[in-house]
Parts: C-alpha cells; structure tokens; sequence
C-alpha cells in the first residue's frame, strides 16, 4: 500500500500550510484575531449544527464548493462563491462545504464569508487543520463545522483542536483514510468521516467506506467522502450506516452544479 506516497503528499501540504499559518499570523496576529472572535461569542452566533442537518435530511448529502484539486487541476476556476453554494441550498443540500487552502485548491477563506450571508445552512470548512489558529479563522469567517484530518494530526493534537473547536461552538468531523486510524474515532467529535480517496494514488474507492462501516462507533454521525457518482451508492451507504455524503467534483465539473446535485437527489428518491 503506497501509505509512504501518501505521507509525502501530506507532509508537503502541511509543511506548505505552516509557512501560509505563520504569514498569516505576521499580518493578523492570533491577540487580535482571538479577540475579535471573543466579541462575536459575546453577541451571541447562531448555532448551525451539521451532525444534526445530517441526521434529520432524508439525504445527507454535504455539497462541496471545491474549484480545483492536486491531481485533477482547476475543476471550475470561475466557480463563484455567490452563487454556487446558494444553488446547493436551493437544489437540496443538507450542508456545505467549502474549501479553503488556496496552494493546492484554489479555496479561500473568503468564500465562507461570501457565502455565510446567503444561506442558512451549515458550512463545514474544509482544509488541513494544525493549529488552533485556524479554528479561530473558521469562526471568525463563519464556518460551523471544521474538518481534522487523522491522517496529519496525533491523537492529542486531534483532543486539543477539538477541545478549541467546541469551546467556540464549532463542531469537528473527524476524517479517516483506513482501519489503523480507527482508534481515533472514539474521541469526543460530532462526525466520522471516510474518507474514499487514496491520498498518494489519489484512485477513489467506495468500498473503503463499506469496509470501514462496521468498525466504526455507531453513536457518531457518519460521512463517506469522496468517489460517490451515483444515487444509488446513497442508497446502498445508508444501509450500511452513513448518515452524510460529501460530494464536490461530480457537481463542480458540470455547467450548473446546482442543478446537477438536484437531478443526483432526484434520482435517490426514485
């Protein structure tokens, strides 16, 4: 199993993400922004919860605003966060996700902030995660949830970034690559999610999720990520426990994704 090419991938980013940290922290520094975020808990922030918005959905599934990738390029280059994620609202979703490492896929911070004003659901943001800086950047931009990635975190770094997470009202989905990482799972995070993708072949199988399915702990609110095409592998995951289904380039390589994730909805309920 290439688990060394995956690790090389997932050291560059990170090693790349703690440069991109420390320049962000140069020109807002972590007083200021930790302060900032203090104020907006004072007045109080709307409480979105996505492991709820994916237990009561009759479908489950977490659209993504994703406009480009490592191994495929820019997917949409011109995908506007105006616009797209209001259409997923529109068409159906249960939840967001939004992208927002910039090196490696095009997303921005930004484009929470865009969107957080014109929908009402709730918005995952999704990057690679390692200090408790970016938990802060998530709510001050208006994220509800965070992903963390077990894969380029140690256990106590995955307790201590949720810990910071749920003290400023955030809830964590907790991503999984394969059955060494099980022993993460029973942490105290709202969602598991599998993850479909192979990170150093970048080849996604389904079948990692039903394979995982029943080892994982059936108190939390599971997610299969990645490589779902079709309506009726919706149908076949819930069966087998899932709950949540984050789909991004089925959509985003298509002309409307809105419109897209709206017929893929359609074709579940048939």
């Amino acid at each position: 199993m290439p688990k060394e090419a995956m690790k090389d991938i997932l050291e560059e980013i990170v090693a790349c993400k703690r440069i991109e940290i420390a320049a962000q922290k140069e020109q807002t520094p972590p007083r200021k922004l930790y302060a900032e975020v203090e104020e907006m808990m004072d007045r109080g922030v709307e409480k979105r919860s996505l492991s709820q918005a994916l237990t009561d959905d009759a479908v489950g599934i977490i659209a993504e605003f994703k406009r480009k990738s490592p191994s495929k390029g820019w997917i949409k280059e011109d995908g506007k966060a105006e616009e797209i994620p209001l259409s997923y609202e529109r068409a159906g979703a249960a939840a967001l996700s939004i992208l927002t490492d910039e090196a490696y896929f095009g997303g921005s911070l930004g484009f929470i902030r865009t969107a957080r004003p014109l929908v009402k659901l709730p918005i995952l943001r999704k990057d690679f995660i390692i200090d408790e800086y970016q938990i802060f950047q998530a709510r001050h931009a208006g994220a509800d949830a965070v992903l963390l990635i077990a894969a380029d975190l140690t256990r106590q770094e995955v307790r201590s970034l949720t810990a910071t997470a749920h003290e400023l009202a955030l809830e964590v989905l907790l991503e999984l690559h394969s059955e060494r990482e099980l022993d993460y799972a029973e942490m105290d995070v709202d969602a598991v999610g599998v993850n479909n993708r192979n990170l150093g072949s970048f080849v996604t199988d389904v079948q990692n999720s039903f394979r995982m399915a029943g080892r994982l702990p059936q108190d939390k609110v599971l997610v299969s990520e990645s490589g779902i095409a079709s309506p009726g592998t919706i149908a076949l995951l819930r069966e087998a426990g899932y709950r949540g289904f984050l789909i991004g380039e089925s959509f985003m390589k298509t002309d409307n994704p809105g419109e897209t994730l709206r017929q893929f909805i359609e074709g579940i309920a048939s």
